[in-house]
């Protein structure tokens, strides 16, 4: 569904997100989660199939967990098995983090905890929801 949830009726912002989806996220996953590379790979179950995924994202590393820019909304598939499990895995510059807890939190809430240059590209990109994800011991 479109980001202004009118069913059948597709938007710019549609296409780019079914192309990210379908070509960009499948070369991204050769790569996110290593060491020297800007993506992380959250590890996530389906919330129906009970299928693994993996997805690629952009993490910043924030106080007792991650956040996890939503620049396509709320409206995503791995943010639904997310929070339908309340636990995911992420690799993240090599490291390995279990997370849970997800909240979604406002711009203004995520911005100051991420250091000004991010903050500014976020802001520039007009990034208006966030995950905030607990690291969590297993």
């Amino acid at each position: 569904m479109s980001p202004n949830n009118t069913p059948g009726k597709q938007t710019p912002h549609d296409a780019i997100r079914r192309f990210n989806k379908h070509i960009v996220n499948p070369v991204m996953l050769k790569l996110a989660g290593r060491r020297h590379w800007y993506a992380a790979a959250l590890h996530h179950v389906g919330r129906r199939s009970g299928r693994a995924f993996v997805t690629p994202l952009v993490v910043q590393r924030v106080d007792g967990g991650l956040l996890i820019p939503l620049p396509y909304g709320n409206d995503v598939d791995w943010l639904r098995n997310l929070q339908a499990s309340g636990t995911a895995t992420i690799v993240d510059h090599g490291r390995t983090s279990a997370v849970g807890n997800p909240q979604l939190i406002t711009a203004e809430q995520a911005l100051p905890l991420v250091p000004p240059k991010r903050a500014r590209v976020w802001r520039l990109v007009k990034i208006a929801e966030f995950v905030r994800v607990e690291t969590v011991t297993p």
